[in-house]
């Protein structure tokens, strides 16, 4: 493992911990998407900088279809993942929080990347572009997540709301 390798993989699991961290808190459901363009911004320059420091890796078709397949199972992983997160209206606000499979997906996620980085493009002048594409299989991954809870927490809303014509209906708030 080069410097550059260790350095993404430690760059990549403090992402992880971060985002673990907070999808057990309870937070609103926003559709603000700084954190996934700030994850991608990161993701981009990474993988840049495994090109730049691994000349002799190829970048033919080959390459583009393996980062093409990762990042297919960062989205199949994100949108599975929605569904495992908790999601209710509370005095109009959206809120939502991971559960335990939520964790225990992320991960799984994290090690179906790596793994799929080993088997596609292994031990050649490719090793280490499953850590180089972390950051950004993290930003692909959450992204959809992210759209698919704010897509159902509009759907949970627009199905609670109370009706015009009903003064009666009330919104739960679980």
């Amino acid at each position: 493992m080069t410097a550059s390798t260790a350095v993404d993989l430690v760059i990549g699991l403090a992402v992880l911990a971060f985002i673990l961290y907070r999808q057990m808190q309870v937070r609103p459901v926003r559709a603000n998407m700084r954190l996934p363009l700030i994850l991608a911004v990161i993701g981009v320059i990474e993988i840049t900088s495994f090109f730049q420091h691994n000349k002799n890796a190829h970048h033919g078709v080959e390459v583009f279809a393996a980062l093409a397949g990762s990042f297919v199972l960062a989205a199949v992983f994100g949108a599975i993942r929605a569904m495992t997160v908790r999601l209710w209206f509370d005095g109009g606000q959206a809120l939502r929080q991971g559960t335990w499979l939520t964790l225990v997906l992320w991960i799984v996620s994290l090690g179906v990347h790596l793994g799929y980085d080993y088997l596609v493009l292994g031990h050649g002048s490719l090793s280490g572009l499953g850590n180089a594409t972390l950051t950004l299989y993290f930003a692909i991954t959450y992204t959809i997540q992210r759209l698919i809870l704010q897509a159902r927490a509009d759907r949970l809303g627009s199905a609670s709301r109370p009706d015009a014509s009903d003064p009666g209906t009330r919104t739960s708030s679980r």
